[in-house]
Formats: structure tokens, C-alpha cells, sequence
């Protein structure tokens, strides 16, 4: 077991995370969540968290509301002890909110309204800091990097079982340590992962190379829908709500999809619609990523009611895929025009 030691460049919020700390040491029974549809950075900072609080003798619950599959490279990981309804003792847990940027985006609200004590802890620099104790740090490359300097705080050694969640959550929110929000310090982190036990190829092998045949079939939809707007700038496709029974799959299956329109040459902004399977009124999700460091994507999704980071952010709509194209094509416009 390796122990973590202090964060060497304590960031301005050091005073936000060592107050979570302290209630974390303060009280001894726990729910967890994180924002609905979570992907490697929230079910990474979940777990991560989770055993923390379980190493440090709390009571922890992971919930994740709906009965949606977790999306299928993420099914390998030992989310067994998820619930996917609230305890009967929910009102009296700690309700920590892990990767959320907003009330909205935890599944089940009522769980953060009977909560008489919230701890947000996160890293989207547009975080609305809803929680009784917040913890925002924005100069973090994923909320698993928070995660691991609160472990320090609390004197949690790592093992093998916490550093492997962890190094989920570093690795799919930085792209595979290629976008913009690859800092030395997450390199640095992700290698004190590494020498503590994550398994780089495993964790590659599962994540990124083992797709599921549902999975293909929807990104082939995705790819023969793809068009491009604005003299090639803007890449738009789609998923509509009969596509998921078509095809075999849970909304699960589109994660990471949007990469391969990203990918595209020429590409500043790539869009994925998604309807959700047969479910009404019809609440589409739209998932926005810059392939261009000069544009803010979570600008545009604020346009929508929506937000998050600069290079990654996103909104839901009821507006038909038809306008929501025309209206973030003018929202590109406006925002790369110095118009929005």
C-alpha cells in the first residue's frame, strides 16, 4: 500500500476541501451519487470515494437513480454494491454529490432535498455550488484528481482497489491524457496511481478496446447521419428514441461515441442529439465537444440551459432535432463571432 502524500501546490480552494474533510470525519453515515448517464470520471470518483469512506469504518451507500445499464466499459468495474433506489434511511445520510455540476443533474432530486447535509465536491468551473459544503476546484483535470487529494487529507492509504477507480476517472476525462486539461499534476497523480497499483493495460483493454456489438451498430447510425455545417466547422449527428431497441442497446452505449465526430478534419465543434428510448415527452440530450482549444463548448451550452467544461459541456432540450441544428449552428456563430 502506498500513502498519499499533501498535494505539493495547494490550490486556492485547499480551505473548501479540507472543510469536506472535516465533515467527513464529523458524521458516519453516507449516500453517494453522481450525475445521471455517469461516465469514467463519475463512476471512478464514486467507487474511489466510497471505499475511502468504507476503509475509514463510515457507512457509505453508492445510489444511482433510474435502472438504466451502466454504459458497457464501465461494467467491468465492482459497482455491485450500487443501488439503484434510495435507502429508507436516506434523510438521514450525508448526501455526497461527486462530479455534479448542478442540482439538475443529479437523477433524483428528492434525494438532495431532504438532505440536511450536502457535500459537493466537483471540478466544473460553472458549478452552481448547491451543496451545504462545496469543494470546486476547477484547475483539476477530473473530480477523481479532488477525490485523491481528499484521500491525502484524511490519511486513507491506497491500495490497488482505490487507485484503479481513481485512475478511471484521470484517464477518460483527460481523453487518454490528450486534451488541453492534461496538466503536469495529473500526469503526476496518474503516475502515483500506477506505482500504487492501477493496471494501465487492463484499465485501456476494458475501456477503450473491448466494444460491445450494440455499440458498433449505433455508431455506424451516428457516422451515416453526420453532416457538416458552417463551411465544415460544425459536425452534427443524431440518435433518435427507436434506434436503442433497434440496434440492441442502452442509452449507455452512445458514451464516446461524439469522439469520432470530434476526430473529424476540419472540425471545431462536434454535436450529438440523443432522443432517450421511449420515453415521453421526448427530453433530448445534446452533447457538445471542441476540437479547437479557442472555443468554449460550455458557453454554448448556456445558451440551453445547459453547461460544463470548455472543451466538453452539454444541455437537454424538448426542441426537435431539426431546430436544435439551425439553433447551435447560430450559437457557434454568435460564439465564435464575439456576438454571445
Amino acid at each position: 500500500m502506498t500513502n498519499l502524500s499533501p498535494n505539493p501546490n495547494p490550490t486556492p480552494t485547499l480551505s473548501e476541501r479540507l472543510a469536506v474533510g472535516a465533515a467527513i470525519r464529523a458524521h458516519d453515515r453516507f449516500l453517494l451519487t453522481t450525475h445521471e448517464h455517469p461516465d469514467g470520471d463519475a463512476l471512478g470518483s464514486l467507487l474511489g470515494m466510497h471505499l475511502a469512506l468504507v476503509a475509514l469504518g463510515k457507512d457509505s451507500v453508492m445510489y444511482l437513480p433510474g435502472s438504466g445499464p451502466i454504459a458497457g466499459e464501465y461494467q467491468w468495474m465492482p459497482l455491485a454494491d450500487v443501488v439503484r433506489t434510495p435507502p429508507a434511511d436516506q434523510a438521514e445520510r450525508v448526501l455526497f454529490a461527486l462530479d455534479c455540476a448542478a442540482e439538475s443533474r443529479i437523477g433524483d432530486r428528492s434525494a438532495l432535498e431532504i438532505a440536511t447535509v450536502v457535500l459537493n465536491v466537483d471540478h466544473h468551473h460553472d458549478n452552481t455550488r448547491f451543496g451545504t459544503v462545496n469543494c470546486v476546484v476547477d484547475t483539476a483535470c477530473s473530480t477523481g484528481e479532488i477525490v485523491r487529494d481528499l484521500l491525502a487529507d484524511l490519511g486513507v492509504p491506497l491500495t490497488p482497489q482505490l487507485a484503479e477507480p481513481l485512475f478511471v476517472a484521470l484517464c477518460t476525462d483527460t481523453g487518454r491524457f490528450s486534451y488541453s486539461n492534461t496538466s503536469p499534476r495529473a500526469l503526476r497523480v496518474a503516475a502515483e496511481l500506477v506505482e500504487a497499483g492501477a493496471d494501465v493495460a487492463a484499465v485501456f483493454k476494458r475501456v477503450y478496446e473491448t466494444v460491445g456489438f450494440p455499440k458498433l451498430k449505433l455508431l455506424a447510425r451516428v457516422l451515416d447521419r453526420a453532416e457538416q455545417f458552417e463551411s465544415g466547422e460544425v459536425v452534427i449527428s443524431w440518435l433518435v428514441h427507436t434506434d436503442w431497441p433497434d440496434v440492441g442497446a442502452g442509452e449507455g452505449y452512445s458514451e464516446g461515441v461524439i469522439e469520432h465526430l470530434r476526430s473529424v478534419e476540419g472540425v471545431r465543434l462536434a454535436v450529438l442529439i440523443r432522443e432517450p428510448p421511449f420515453r415521453e415527452p421526448v427530453l433530448r440530450r445534446v452533447s457538445l465537444r471542441a476540437a479547437d482549444l479557442t472555443i468554449d463548448v460550455s458557453a454554448i451550452a448556456r445558451v440551453f440551459g445547459g453547461g460544463g467544461h470548455p472543451q466538453a459541456a452539454g444541455f437537454s432540450s424538448e426542441k426537435t432535432i431539426d431546430e436544435l441544428r439551425v439553433e447551435i449552428c447560430q450559437a457557434y456563430v454568435g460564439a465564435t463571432s464575439g456576438a454571445a
